[in-house]
C-alpha cells in the first residue's frame, strides 16, 4: 500500500501554511422556551394573529481558534393585545477558523455561522409553535450577508456623525 506523500489521513489533505480553513466542530441547542401564556382562552380568540421577530447573534472566542456563535431567534405572537405564544430559541454552534484576517474572520463570524445555524432554529421553532397547538409557523430565510453589510455600513457612519458624544 502507498503511502501519502503529504501523510494526509482518510484522504483529507493537511491544511497548507498560511491558508484559510473553516471547520464546524459542533451545533447544539443553548436555549429553548415556549410559552402560551393565554391558552386555552386564546384558542377562542378571534382575529388576525401579529408575529414579532427579534434576531440577535453573539460570537465568544474559545482558545485554539475555535468560536461559539450563538443565533438567538424570539418569536412573540400577539392576537389583538394578548400574547397568543412566546418562543425563544439560542442555537449554537462551535467554529474552528484559523488563517483568516480578522475582517474576513469577522464577517466569516456574522454571516457563514449564523447562515449554517439558522435551519435548526427555524425547525425549532416550526415544531414548538405547532405543539403547542397552533398553526405552522415557517421563519422566512434571513439574509445575514445584508444585515452584517448594513452593520458594517452603520459602524462607518458612527464616528462621522458626532465627534465626541457629549458627557451629561
Amino acid at each position: 500500500m502507498a503511502e501519502n506523500s503529504n501523510g494526509a489521513a482518510n484522504g483529507q489533505a493537511l491544511p497548507q501554511p498560511g491558508q484559510a480553513q473553516l471547520n464546524l466542530q459542533r451545533i447544539y441547542v443553548k436555549d429553548v422556551s415556549f410559552e402560551a401564556p393565554g391558552s386555552p382562552q386564546i384558542f377562542q380568540q378571534q382575529g388576525q394573529p401579529n408575529v414579532e421577530l427579534n434576531l440577535s447573534q453573539r460570537v465568544a472566542p474559545l482558545g485554539n481558534d475555535a468560536f461559539e456563535v450563538v443565533l438567538s431567534v424570539t418569536a412573540t405572537c400577539k392576537v389583538e393585545d394578548k400574547t397568543a405564544y412566546l418562543v425563544e430559541v439560542q442555537q449554537a454552534g462551535i467554529f474552528g477558523l484559523t488563517g483568516f484576517e480578522q475582517q474576513a474572520r469577522e464577517a466569516v463570524l456574522a454571516t457563514y455561522c449564523p447562515n449554517v445555524l439558522f435551519p435548526y432554529v427555524r425547525q425549532i421553532i416550526s415544531d414548538l409553535v405547532q405543539n403547542g397547538g397552533f398553526p405552522p409557523f415557517f421563519l422566512q430565510p434571513i439574509n445575514f450577508d445584508a444585515l452584517y453589510a448594513e452593520q458594517m455600513r452603520r459602524r462607518s457612519e458612527a464616528p462621522a456623525e458626532g465627534a465626541t458624544p457629549a458627557l451629561q
